[in-house]
C-alpha cells in the first residue's frame, strides 16, 4: 500500500511557522515512506477564505521547497460528493436539523451537571414544528444525532492507529466527547468533520499527520467513518510550535507569517533547519 498524506490548510490568512512545521512533517514522511505528498485547500467557509491566502499558501510552500501532486484538491469545488454523504446520513435517521443558536447551546452546556464539558446533544423537531420553522426562514445546520449514530454501530469497532507517541498504539474512539457535532449548515454545504473524512476517503490519504490540538477531532471523524464505510486512516497527531511567549502560533494572535519571515529576508533553509528540517 502506497503511503499517503496530505497538508490541508483554510485559506483564511497567511501562514505561519506553525503551518510550515506541519507541513514540512508531513513532507517528510511521505519522503522517508517513499510515498505521495498532497496538498489540499479547504476553503469551504466562503465568507472568511480569500484568493490572495490561498495563493500565498501555494508560495509560502514552494519557498519552503516543498512539491506536491496536481490538481490540488479545492474543497469549494466538489460540494456534491459532501452533498452525497450528508445525504446518506440522513436517509438513515443519523442527522437531524439544529434551529438553536451557538449562544443557545453554549448556555445550555454550561447549565448542565458536568459544566462546559459536557457536549451538546439535542434531538429532531416534532416535524410540524420543523415546518414552521423553515416556513420562518428560521437558519439550522445539520448536526449528527450521536445517540442514534453509537447505536447503528459496534463500539467495539470503532478502532484507529496512532502513531503520535513513543510508539504506535491502538485507540477506541469516544465520539460522545464531541456529542452532536455539527455537519452542515444551511448557507454552508458541509462542515469540517464530515468534509475531512469524505476527502481523505476520496483522496487515498493513509496517514493523517496533522497538530495535536486536532487529536481529539478524530473520535468523531472515526464515528463517520464507520457510518459512511470510509476507510480509516493512520494518525499522527505532532506537538505545536510555540512563540517566544510561550503560545502557540495562531493567525487570530497574529502570528509572524512566512510572508514576512520571506520580505524580510529569511532564507528557507535557515527556517527549515530552525524547525528541526534540514
Amino acid at each position: 500500500m502506497t503511503f499517503v498524506t496530505r497538508f490541508a490548510p483554510s485559506p483564511t490568512g497567511y501562514l505561519h511557522k506553525g503551518h510550515a512545521f506541519s507541513a514540512l512533517t508531513a513532507h517528510a514522511a511521505a519522503r522517508a515512506a517513499g510515498g505521495r505528498f498532497l496538498l489540499r485547500i479547504e476553503d469551504i467557509d466562503a465568507t472568511r477564505c480569500r484568493p490572495r491566502f490561498e495563493a500565498a499558501i501555494h508560495e509560502d510552500l514552494a519557498w519552503l521547497g516543498l512539491g506536491w501532486e496536481t490538481p490540488v484538491r479545492r474543497q469549494s469545488q466538489h460540494m456534491a460528493d459532501y452533498e452525497a454523504a450528508l445525504a446518506r446520513l440522513r436517509d438513515r435517521g443519523l442527522a437531524y436539523r439544529c434551529f438553536r443558536t451557538r449562544k443557545e447551546i453554549a448556555e445550555d452546556i454550561g447549565r448542565a451537571p458536568h459544566g462546559p464539558m459536557e457536549a451538546f446533544r439535542g434531538r429532531p423537531l416534532a416535524p410540524s414544528e420543523e415546518a414552521d420553522l423553515l416556513a420562518q426562514g428560521r437558519p439550522f445546520a445539520w448536526r449528527l444525532s450521536l445517540d442514534v449514530a453509537l447505536a447503528a454501530v459496534d463500539p467495539a469497532g470503532l478502532t484507529f492507529r496512532e502513531e503520535g507517541g513513543e510508539r504506535p498504539v491502538t485507540l477506541t474512539a469516544r465520539p460522545e466527547i464531541g456529542g452532536d457535532v455539527v455537519l452542515a449548515r444551511k448557507d454552508v454545504g458541509v462542515a469540517y468533520h464530515l468534509a475531512v473524512v469524505v476527502d481523505d476517503a476520496l483522496q487515498g490519504v493513509t496517514h493523517v499527520i496533522r497538530g495535536e490540538d486536532l487529536a481529539e477531532a478524530t473520535h468523531v471523524q472515526r464515528l463517520l467513518q464507520a457510518l459512511l464505510e470510509l476507510p480509516t486512516p493512520v494518525y499522527r497527531h505532532h506537538r505545536l510550535l510555540v512563540g517566544p511567549d510561550g503560545r502557540r502560533y495562531a493567525k487570530r494572535d497574529k502570528a509572524q507569517t512566512l510572508r514576512e519571515l520571506r520580505e524580510a529576508g529569511t532564507a528557507p533553509a535557515a527556517l527549515r533547519r530552525e524547525l528541526g528540517f534540514d
